[in-house]
């Protein structure tokens, strides 16, 4: 198989800060009903109801395990790059306000254009080496070691907790939840699966001959 080249650094940053903003956009239409999240984000807001430490102290100590995955498991490079579309989204989301006023949306436009939105930055992070941390992580580390779609994966974790969160909030904002989240995870699972835009390595058998074997295959090819 080919290389495809990995993207530079610069490139990464501005595909972060896109992707960033991207998300941040669908969290404040997420917001604008009190529409629930999944992955660990999801996870801490449940356990505040349950415990005594609040959303940041929860938010850091489940996350913990997945970082220590990225950055033994996939790469340091996806570890970094995690960190800064974590630090974008954080800063983004809270500043979003002052760029955008939205007085009244519709709840359903809310949770599916919520979940597209959030779904494009997500992929362009995955695209990026990068991912919104936590069970992102996870999901990256299955598809890649056992080809179990990120998309589907994600699906099935967030409906769990989603679901889950019917004992402590209304029935009406729980569908609605399930409903971004599915927009969400269906348009990760079809746009990002296993062999597709990610970075290939040459076979370990293939000896320097037959690489410029290859390589010169290649040239000819072009020149007819």
């Amino acid at each position: 198989m080919m290389n495809f080249p990995t993207h530079k650094f610069y490139e990464d940053l501005i595909a972060l800060f896109c992707a960033g903003v991207l998300v941040s956009f669908g969290i404040m239409l997420f917001s604008k009903h009190n529409l629930l999240t999944g992955g660990t984000a999801g996870i801490a807001i449940i356990t505040t109801h349950l415990t005594n430490l609040n959303f940041g102290v929860l938010f850091f100590l489940v996350n913990l395990p997945f970082y220590y995955i990225a950055w033994t498991r996939l790469s340091k490079r996806f570890t970094i790059n995690t960190f800064i579309s974590v630090a974008v989204v954080s800063v983004m989301t809270e500043q979003m306000d002052t760029f955008i006023d939205i007085s009244n949306v519709d709840p359903i436009f809310s949770s599916v254009v919520g979940g597209i939105m959030i779904g494009m930055g997500v992929l362009i992070m995955f695209r990026h080496k990068s991912s919104l941390g936590g069970l992102g992580i996870l999901a990256l580390y299955l598809q890649n070691r056992f080809n179990v779609r990120a998309g589907n994966f994600g699906l099935i974790v967030d409906a769990t907790i989603i679901l889950s969160s019917m004992l402590l909030f209304s029935f009406d904002l729980v569908l609605l939840s399930i409903l971004g989240a599915i927009t969400l995870n269906l348009l990760v699972a079809v746009n990002h699966k296993p062999g597709r835009y990610q970075a290939y390595t040459l076979p370990k058998k293939m000896n320097n001959k037959t690489i410029q074997k290859s390589e010169k295959d290649t040239a000819v090819s072009s020149t007819q």
